[in-house]
């Protein structure tokens, strides 16, 4: 039997407008000038298994040296903290031990490789990328203490790829309150959406959970998937379940499901909503089959996910499950629990089996073969998720600096800031984010996949059919669309 194939398929998780340095104009006789001798950076790098600890230490010196002038001196402007004349440097803090580490090592892992191949190709106007990033578990508290090491101790000059709904939604006022940059936030907490503010330091690139949750039930309802032969709709009086968790990510999704059922005219009588937690999957598993539901909304991320699709293997609840973006990789499904009837949909909003989307798959691919990482872990990233994440967070930001470079600008907040907002920004695998105009909603429009286990035609070899390729991979049914369209469907 030939080897397992993963397809690449996108996923995850599973941030205001303060100039550092704004122009000044004084009138004296009396001018100021500094000059500083430094800088003295030293980074360390130590390799601790699945996380990496790095250590930067800077010693600046400046002296001053007063001399008498009878000129004005106006519109000096200066950088922004953590930029240097040959480093940027940058962070975050990540889940990279415990429950989420599967989701945090290849996110960072890969927003180090894109660093490496910046620093590798001289930088950006000269200067190379430094990255720190701290070790969170997951946890707000030490997500909220690491955030404010990096800001002020660290002096950071933006946060990139911002990690997990506990500490994305427990930092969010402050980084408003800093102004720091935020670049990718690795959830869709409904606390990240802002319709119209510009010069707004959150930046956020993947979906909001609540265009999320709209996209999903939208499709639950308007897509013909189910029946014998997957092309049918559900009839006027079909009842839909909705498993939620009760946190910042079931609510943030469930208020977007609410919201779509509403649109469509879906009566509340046909909607169950039942929220889960641990020692009650089964149970309310058990109540969805009683009221005869003909699809689930799973409103969660990972974990729950895996625990809800057991509890429905275990219940024989075998009808269509639609679910958010943030699911859709392998790594969350036990294919042995899987059921034909019980066919898994999720979101997506990168499509990486288009055209342009295989060339951007390949240009990933090459940015991880020289990232400094095993021969065996770089192919386990070729085709995960959470790594093309990381990837993806890492590209944008460093969009940005681009742009700053290419408009002769000095690299402080507010220059970076109003450079991402100049226009929409192509993200690798498919689509665009916009933050023109103070738009901070993130991705607006996802494909559809679905789940697909079993033996089959290796598709990487078109000129010969087979029926003994083992293929596990979520796999593109629908194109990316809004949730208009799809709506109109």
């Amino acid at each position: 039997m030939k080897k397992l194939l993963l397809v690449f398929s996108l996923v995850f998780l599973g941030v205001v407008l303060v100039a550092c340095n704004g122009d000044t104009t004084t009138s004296t006789t009396e001018a100021t000038q500094s000059t500083t001798e430094s800088t003295t950076v030293v980074s360390e790098t130590q390799d601790t298994g699945s996380s990496t600890t790095q250590t930067t230490v800077s010693q600046t010196t400046q002296t001053t040296q007063s001399t008498e002038t009878n000129t004005d001196t106006t519109d000096v402007e200066e950088v922004s903290q953590g930029v240097t004349a040959t480093t940027i440097k940058v962070g975050n803090t990540a889940a990279v031990t415990g429950g989420y580490a599967f989701v945090g090592v290849p996110f960072n892992d890969a927003i180090k490789a894109v660093f490496k191949q910046v620093n590798d190709a001289g930088g950006i106007d000269g200067r190379t990328i430094q990255f720190v990033s701290y070790d969170d578990n997951f946890n707000a508290e030490l997500g909220v203490t690491y955030t404010e090491t990096l800001v002020e101790d660290d002096e950071i000059f933006a946060l990139v790829g911002h990690f997990g709904t506990p500490t994305v939604g427990a930092t969010i006022n402050y980084i408003q309150t800093t102004g720091i940059p935020m670049v990718y936030a690795a959830t869709g907490i409904n606390q990240l959406y802002f319709y119209e503010t510009p010069g707004n330091p959150v930046m956020a690139v993947q979906p909001i959970y609540l265009t999320d949750g709209r996209i999903m039930t939208a499709r639950a309802v308007k897509e013909a998937v189910y029946g014998p032969s997957e092309d049918q709709n559900l009839g006027a009086s079909a009842v839909y379940g909705v498993l939620y968790t009760n946190d910042d990510v079931g609510n943030s999704i469930k208020a977007g499901v609410e919201s779509e059922f509403e649109i469509l005219d879906i009566p509340s009588a046909n909607v169950v909503y039942l929220p889960v937690a641990d020692g009650t999957y089964e149970t309310q598993v058990q109540l969805l089959a009683a009221y005869g539901v003909s699809s689930v909304i799973l409103a969660m991320n990972q974990g729950p996910f895996a625990s809800t699709l057991t509890a429905m293997s275990n219940q024989s609840l075998n009808v269509p499950v639609f679910t958010s973006y943030v699911n859709a990789d392998v790594s969350a499904v036990d294919h042995t629990q899987y059921h034909a009837d019980r066919d898994i949909y999720t979101n997506a909003w990168v499509d990486v089996f288009s055209t342009e989307g295989q060339v951007a798959v390949q240009e990933y691919v090459a940015t991880i073969m020289q990232a400094d990482l095993d021969e065996a872990t770089k192919t386990a990233y070729y085709g995960d998720s959470f790594a093309i994440a990381g990837y993806i967070a890492a590209k944008v930001f460093v969009a940005g600096l681009e742009r700053v470079a290419a408009n002769g600008d000095v690299l402080n907040w507010e220059n970076y800031i109003a450079a991402m907002e100049e226009g929409p920004i192509d993200i690798p695998m498919g689509g665009v984010v916009d933050f023109s105009g103070g738009k901070r909603w993130g991705i607006a429009s996802m494909s559809l996949l679905k789940y697909t286990y079993g033996l089959g035609d290796d598709p990487s070899t078109p000129d010969v059919t087979e029926t003994d390729f083992l293929t596990e991979s979520f796999i593109k049914v629908r194109e990316i669309q809004t949730i208009e369209e799809i709506e109109g469907n």
